[in-house]
């Protein structure tokens, strides 16, 4: 199974020693800030493939990355897998290809990461999209990703992948056909020279944290939030049907700032794939109207 062609690749090292990637859309001379796309837990940067060219053909260099553990970058020590290491990997692959300034845009963690950055490396930051996550993390949610995300599907053929990403992900794409569920499970699993399925992502970056920690952790994100908010352009996209994002918490994220716009996807859950054309018009109008 074979996606699109293959933009450029990047390889940088992280600040311990692990050899990471990334696709490059280019073009590298373009007028606009460039924008790095972070992808969710388990995902890679392939959920870009359609978006990444988008954006990069409206004149914005558009980088896409594997997070450590995912996709073609190394896995490494579980435990660095947390938000101020992955935001450190973003600003080393800033420095290695040459960008100042930039853009995020974050799906589930990568907009997690995009408010990590806007608590530790704001200067970097010139705005930043988060796509169906914000500060509170709703519990239905969180249970239904770590149900499949924290251990090896036992997927042996690529029938049995497809299969698969029907059963994790058939409500929220429900519009998909067979050809777009062929395309998503080949982003979520690599065969081996050996013939076999893998997953594309290192179990261990589904560890939970400790239930006494996330109130903790809920007050931090707020605080990076609304940092981000009162001294960046951020737009948030919300699928109608999704169990992270709740719409009380979009309302009170769009109500810290004025800089804040806020955009409900009709029929999307958790989350928006982004070739939706009302993802693709706040999308656009966002963009054309930062630097």
């Amino acid at each position: 199974m074979t996606s699109k062609t293959e933009p450029a690749g990047i390889r940088w090292t992280s600040q311990d020693g692990l050899d990471l990637f990334a696709r490059d859309y280019g073009p590298a001379a373009a007028a606009g800030i460039p924008v790095i796309c972070i992808p969710g837990l388990t995902r890679n940067s392939l959920d870009y493939e359609d978006v990444a060219p988008w954006l990069a053909a409206r004149g914005r260099r558009t980088l896409a990355v594997d997070l450590r553990g995912r996709g073609r970058s190394a896995s490494g020590d579980p435990a660095r897998y947390r938000l101020p290491v992955y935001a450190a990997d973003i600003v080393a692959l800033a420095d290695h290809v040459g960008i100042d300034r930039f853009h995020i845009l974050g799906t589930s963690l990568g907009g997690m990461v995009a408010m990590q950055m806007a608590r530790t490396h704001l200067h970097r930051l010139a705005g930043a999209v988060l796509n169906d996550i914000g500060p509170t993390i709703e519990k239905a949610g969180i249970a239904r990703i770590s149900g499949y995300a924290s251990s090896a599907p036992a997927v042996t053929d690529w029938d049995g992948a497809v299969a698969y990403a029907r059963h994790i992900a058939g409500d929220v794409f429900p519009h998909y056909t067979d050809s777009d569920w062929q395309r998503f499970a080949a982003r979520m699993f690599v065969e081996t020279p050996e013939g076999r399925l893998q997953p594309t992502y290192d179990p261990a970056v589904a560890a939970q944290a400790p239930s006494w920690l996330m109130p903790l952790a809920r007050f931090v994100m707020w605080r990076n939030f609304r940092r981000l908010a009162r001294n960046r352009p951020a737009l948030v996209l919300r699928g109608e049907h999704s169990d992270i994002l709740s719409r009380r918490t979009l309302t009170r994220m769009a109500a810290c700032s004025s800089s804040v716009s806020a955009r409900e996807i009709p029929g999307a859950g958790h989350t928006p794939d982004l070739s939706e054309p009302d993802s693709r018009t706040a999308l656009a109008g966002f963009f054309d109207a930062v630097e």
